[in-house]
C-alpha cells in the first residue's frame, strides 16, 4: 500500500478533512490521536497488513510517518 493510501485511511480514522494529511504532522498536535484512534491503527494493519502491532510499538512514533514506518510503507 503506497503512502498515500495510508494518508487517506488516516484521514477517516481521526476524521480530519480529506488530503489535510501529509505525513509529517506530529501525533502530539493532533487532538484526533487518542487511545481510540491507536486501536482502530492496530485493527487497520491487522486487517490490511497482516501485522499485528502493540501500544508499546507506538512509544517511538512522534509522527504520522513514523505510523508508516510501523507498516513499512514509509522509508
Amino acid at each position: 500500500m503506497p503512502k498515500i493510501k495510508l494518508l487517506e485511511h488516516l484521514t477517516q480514522i481521526l476524521e480530519v478533512p480529506e488530503g489535510s494529511l501529509t505525513g509529517d504532522e506530529k501525533l502530539a498536535d493532533l487532538q484526533e490521536w487518542n487511545s481510540m484512534a491507536m486501536m482502530s491503527f492496530i485493527a487497520f494493519a491487522d486487517e490490511d497488513f497482516n501485522k499485528i502491532l502493540s501500544p508499546r510499538q507506538f512509544v517511538g512514533c512522534q509522527t504520522v510517518n513514523d505510523l508508516g514506518k510501523l507498516l513499512g510503507v514509509v522509508s
